[in-house]
């Protein structure tokens, strides 16, 4: 009477084939960013914008939170250093004419009374998108997704 089952040759095959094709998974770089990258960048945009608002109230003066599109990069009131998103990140930025210095830079800006110019920072890899927004009247800044 023959025995069914696997012999310990065929598992080891089977175990090697399966290791080979993880290996070469992991050796394909991924397109755009991950998804955690994505929400940690929309957090870290919103709290530069809370903070240029903050900003343009303490010192009675106007704030602006500028944007480079293109290199994924951001000032904010009182650096000189750009702060650098990761890679595989798009942008978009829809903000008021006025605000728009190239078709790759603009910015919002906050009054001294916490209004804004108002605007959206769209960020997106693959599927996945976050809004940011930035409510005109009121320069209230919340994450959309």
């Amino acid at each position: 009477m023959k025995q069914q089952g696997f012999t310990l040759i065929e598992i080891v095959l089977v175990m090697a084939l399966a290791v080979a094709i993880y290996a070469v998974l992991l050796l394909i770089p991924s397109r755009g960013g991950s998804i955690g990258d994505l929400k940690a960048s929309a957090r870290v945009l919103a709290s530069g914008l809370r903070q240029a608002q903050s900003t343009a109230m303490a010192t009675k003066r106007d704030a602006v939170l500028t944007l480079d599109v293109e290199a994924r990069e951001f000032v904010m009131p009182g650096d000189t250093s750009a702060r650098k998103l990761p890679d595989g990140i798009d942008l978009k930025l829809y903000t008021a004419q006025s605000e728009v210095t190239s078709d790759r830079k603009g910015a919002i800006r906050f009054y001294p009374d916490g209004s804004s110019t108002g605007g959206r920072i769209t960020l997106s890899t693959g599927e996945r998108k976050y809004l940011v927004n930035v409510e005109w009247l009121t320069g209230r800044v919340s994450i959309d997704d």
